[in-house]
């Protein structure tokens, strides 16, 4: 039992100030500082009542902790010692086991009691465990959710047995209910001094709590909150815009960026020579967005314009230096793009397939050339066995043609440069050359989708490719050992099998996936680095791919985990047949005989485990063994129903199907009710067991009812 604990609660307000931290790893840093206060506060049972927020900027993390208690309650614990028939003599005086327990407590003898258990009456002692002080446990606790802060390197500054952080700490800020809490982090003692912005601010700002702290240094040019810095940012872009009379080429990753990059961030217009216009949109854009970090801006016709906004680290430019010099690297970036643009096309794309036997996928899986022609096998089998149903044979020869060329752009001197225009720059370089709309486009897109927000290639012969690349980088990868573990995927196998199954659903393409693996895994053999895969390599690539696809079912389509479970168990090698079964399984559930049924056929896959006796077993039922008529109607039941539903899932009407199987229910009850399945004549049994084994076997190829959530009768 806990004791009253003190009603007073106070703020801490703390703060690591450091060298910058790259804005990229700020969102992720900021989110698991809290996490991390959060656990430790809980831990020490401090956490009731309180409220962690976190921020970050380029030279600090800050935490802000409310309500917090002054000290952890006092823990009364009670402590049974020997029994009373040991603990006092026959009149009733304290005997030495009791003394001895009562100096072990460290309580006086008189302070002992009985208390009365399952066993007896035995000897009992109070220990109260006092609370300590809020500012005690964070002295320890904040060190360690510093260092407990997972980044993807760090490093020392102080000598190798030095601290470790993603940057120099260079100092500290510890504030408990406005006084200085005397932690110390990284060897830097904690104090109540911060520092403003390197060029806008002081470099001593002393503060006395968090809402000081934020109004302190807004006035030394540091705007602490985030959100803050994007709301100023986003307000400045739209003056900018409405003023010029241009529209922002909507980013919202870049605007996210922008604001961990500047602690107080002001957007200003630059210009470059409308020449550069002549380049492809894609490449201007990727030049100032991922290079430069500066927004694109369109006119009234979404057409580019030779202007861009760019966020700065000041509060003003007032002479224009600084928009020049920015202006001064766009040009100098455009130049180069412009000249690789010009150069790489001085030959053919195809002219560099070659080249791609120096440029190295994987040491055991060879070159992106040997990796095109596993890329070109798989393609044609996927347009030969599967896309003709949407293909005509001049498609499947321009899949072909687009599956050779797709990774040539990797040895060109724009895709050296600028490495996130890969794919795009072949679509465009494609294009330019007089490849057909389809075979430039099916290039443009092949890797894509990147994520599940993004959209799928274009047209088939793009999904094709797609398809191919994607199948064989992940069958590739596991047929050598290279697989995911926690967050450690460095050829984003998860992202290509998310890709797959995004692909092949949008375009509803009825492709088996255990055979596209197969015929990736042949393509793996009869090509460089010719490896085999073993079946069970196979079928864990398989599951691989199925666990993104319930992935998607679940979260995306918003099916039941019960109902996604359902439709896998019962097989889930084409997914488009899998979705059409969800779809049906969703609308037919909650009709009345569904859920009672499910419930049966729990209790059938139950009996049939502990029976040892596997749903696919070859046991054969035999009419003459029945005993009565409930078996006798259910064996009816089952064979007349089999025969419809097989025809309905032939005729891809799956909601029948399972309406046809539901109204089972009513000769499975009646079975229950009247036949007693674990029989002592052993051919009796059998053959009953048999029964239901037929019927899990039978009804379960749509889905498996016993995986749909219900309460067991009994």
């Amino acid at each position: 039992m806990k004791a009253p604990v003190a009603d007073k609660r106070v703020e801490l307000l703390f703060e690591v100030g450091c060298e910058e931290i790259p804005a990229g790893m700020l969102p992720k840093a900021e989110e698991e500082f809290r996490t991390n206060i959060e656990k430790l506060l809980t831990a020490e049972s401090l956490s009731d009542g309180v409220s962690v927020e976190t921020f970050s900027a380029p030279r600090r993390l800050t935490a802000w902790v409310r309500g917090l208690p002054v000290k952890q309650a006092d823990i009364e614990t009670e402590v049974t010692g020997p029994p009373k028939s040991v603990a006092y003599d026959s009149v009733g005086a304290p005997t030495r086991a009791a003394q001895s327990f009562a100096e072990k407590q460290r309580v006086h003898v008189s302070d002992l009691y009985l208390v009365q258990t399952a066993k007896g009456e035995y000897l009992a002692a109070k220990q109260v465990k006092l609370g300590r002080t809020a500012e005690q446990i964070l002295i320890g606790i904040l060190p360690r959710a510093v260092h407990d802060l997972t980044w993807p390197r760090s490093m020392t500054w102080t000598g190798l047995d030095g601290p470790r952080f993603i940057r120099p700490i260079r100092w500290i800020v510890a504030v408990l209910d406005g006084k200085s809490l005397q932690v110390s982090v990284a060897g830097i003692a904690a104090g109540r001094t911060t520092r403003g912005h390197r060029f806008l601010g002081s470099s001593a700002v002393n503060v006395s709590n968090f809402l000081d702290y934020e109004k302190r240094l807004q006035q030394n040019g540091v705007i602490i909150r985030p959100t803050k810095r994007q709301d100023k940012i986003a307000a400045e872009l739209d003056a900018h815009a409405k003023k010029g009379s241009y529209s922002i080429h909507e980013d919202a990753s870049l605007r996210k960026l922008v604001a961990y990059l500047n602690e107080y961030p002001t957007v200003i217009q630059g210009n470059f020579d409308p020449a550069f216009l002549s380049l492809p949109d894609e490449i201007l854009i990727t030049v100032m967005r991922d290079h430069q970090k500066y927004f694109a801006v369109e006119n009234k016709s979404g057409e580019l314009t030779p202007h861009f906004l760019a966020v700065i680290n000041v509060g003003k430019d007032s002479k224009g230096l600084i928009r020049a010099g920015h202006e001064r690297v766009l040009r100098a970036r455009f130049a180069d793009a412009q000249f690789f643009w010009q150069a790489d096309q001085k030959c053919r794309l195809a002219d560099y397939l070659p080249k791609l036997e120096r440029v190295t996928y994987e040491s055991r899986l060879g070159s992106y050339r040997d990796k095109v022609e596993r890329i070109r096998t798989i393609g044609r089998w996927l347009t030969e066995n599967w896309f003709n149903l949407g293909m005509v044979l001049a498609h499947v020869a321009e899949a072909d043609r687009a599956a050779e060329l797709a990774k040539c752009d990797l040895a060109t001197e724009m895709v050296r440069e600028f490495t996130e225009l890969q794919g795009i720059v072949g679509g465009l370089y494609a294009r330019a050359q007089g490849e057909s709309d389809e075979i430039a486009d099916a290039i443009y897109d092949h890797y894509r989708p990147v994520g599940l927000d993004d959209p799928i290639p274009r047209n088939l012969t793009g999904c094709a490719v797609a398809l191919a690349d994607k199948l064989d980088s992940v069958v590739g990868c596991f047929g050598v050992g290279v697989i995911p573990t926690g967050s450690s995927d460095p050829y984003a196998l998860r992202r290509a099998a998310l890709g797959i199954v995004k692909i092949i659903l949008e375009k509803k393409l009825p492709v088996s996936l255990s055979l596209a693996i197969g015929a990736a895994s042949k393509a793996l053999l009869t090509h460089k680095p010719k490896r085999g895969v073993t079946p069970d390599q196979e079928t864990q690539i398989l599951d691989f791919i199925l666990d993104r696809a319930k992935f998607v079912f679940r979260e995306r389509e918003g099916f039941g985990y019960d109902e996604v479970s359902a439709v896998f168990r019962a097989g889930a090698d084409d997914l488009v047949d899998v979705q059409k079964r969800l779809v049906a399984l969703k609308a037919i559930r909650k009709s009345k005989n569904f859920e009672p049924l499910a419930v049966s056929f729990k209790r059938i896959r139950k009996i049939l485990e502990k029976a040892n006796v596997a749903p696919g077993n070859s046991l054969h039922v035999n009419p003459e063994l029945f005993e009565n008529a409930a078996e006798r109607g259910l064996h009816t039941a089952v064979r007349d129903a089999a025969s419809k539903v097989q025809g309905q899932k032939r005729a891809g009407k799956f909601q029948e199907a399972l309406e046809t199987i539901a109204g089972l229910r009513k000769a499975v009850d009646h079975f229950f009710d009247g036949v007693m399945v674990m029989a002592e004549n052993e051919a009796v049994r059998n053959n009953r067991l048999a029964l239901l084994a037929e019927l899990l076997r039978e009804f379960t190829t749509v889905a498996d009812f016993s995986e749909i959530g219900g309460e067991e009768r009994h």
